[in-house]
């Protein structure tokens, strides 16, 4: 069975294996876009999911739309005492902690000589500070059981810069720089700590995106959207279900060995 995405291309929905049978997996911003595809990846392949999100309604309906025995958390992650509960109640509903995906944010654009303090303080809280307080909240158990594998949701504004999004491409270089400083650090504890970098996705943030082209420029939408598509040497949005498939990989007993690796998923805009 396949979807069809709007660019006209053909995705595969996730197959039926046991991969992942009996692993716990907590993803965050799990109710949308590549967080949403990410937990219906792993629920294909018998996980345990622990789903993370601010929208209960949305949340619970996901929850319910996947088969098998899942849990849904509703948390501002930018709380330490919140990220820090939602893993607490994860674990104890769920059972130990095998894999965390940190999915958890969204870009706003901003001219730099006229950003808000508000504006870049927001940035760093939602794209950086969540990963560190739900990762931190995570690792003592991972530790204690000398296995765990992270797998941070950056982008490739973590891998270079664009104009007007200085607070978000800060926010996701630090991700980039967290990614890689923890993969050092637990590389003999049995964790691997990555990150996937995707260019523009075909998700409702990209959809924003668009919309704020389409309000600014006078452009219509699918000028915008072909220009968004531009940057990616294939002409084309990346689809989150691919960005997916490269999470499952960093998270699966193949990628044993694959730590600190922070891979574009672009179509070759950018190649660290």
């Amino acid at each position: 069975m396949t979807a069809q995405p709007r660019d006209g291309t053909q995705t595969e929905q996730p197959r039926m294996t046991t991969a992942f049978a009996g692993r716990h997996v907590l993803v965050t911003g799990a109710s949308r876009g590549i967080g949403w595809a990410v937990a219906r990846a792993f629920a294909a392949q018998g996980a345990i999911l622990s789903l993370c999100g601010r929208d209960a309604n949305l949340l619970e309906q996901r929850r319910t739309a996947l088969a098998g025995r899942h849990a849904a958390f509703v948390a501002d992650l930018t709380d330490p005492a919140a990220a820090a509960r939602i893993v607490e109640l994860a674990i104890a509903a769920q059972g130990p902690l095998d894999v965390l995906v940190n999915n958890a944010g969204y870009g706003a654009s901003q001219p730099f000589a006229k950003m808000a303090s508000e504006h870049w303080d927001q940035m760093l809280a939602v794209n950086l500070s969540s990963v560190f307080h739900v990762t931190r909240a995570a690792i003592g158990g991972m530790l204690a059981r000398k296995q765990g594998r992270i797998v941070n949701i950056a982008s490739t504004a973590g891998l270079t810069g664009y104009a007007y999004v200085a607070a978000y491409v800060a926010a996701k270089h630090g991700v980039v720089g967290l990614t890689r400083a923890l993969a050092r650090e637990y590389a003999s504890q049995g964790i691997t700590v990555n990150a996937v970098c995707p260019g523009y996705v075909d998700t409702e943030m990209t959809a924003a995106t668009i919309d704020t082209i389409v309000r600014k420029t006078g452009r219509s939408a699918e000028e915008a959207r072909a220009e968004l598509a531009k940057s990616n040497p294939q002409g084309r949005l990346i689809q989150p279900e691919e960005v997916a498939d490269a999470v499952l990989w960093l998270a699966g007993d193949a990628a044993g060995s694959v730590t600190g690796q922070c891979i574009a998923i672009a179509g070759g805009e950018v190649m660290p």
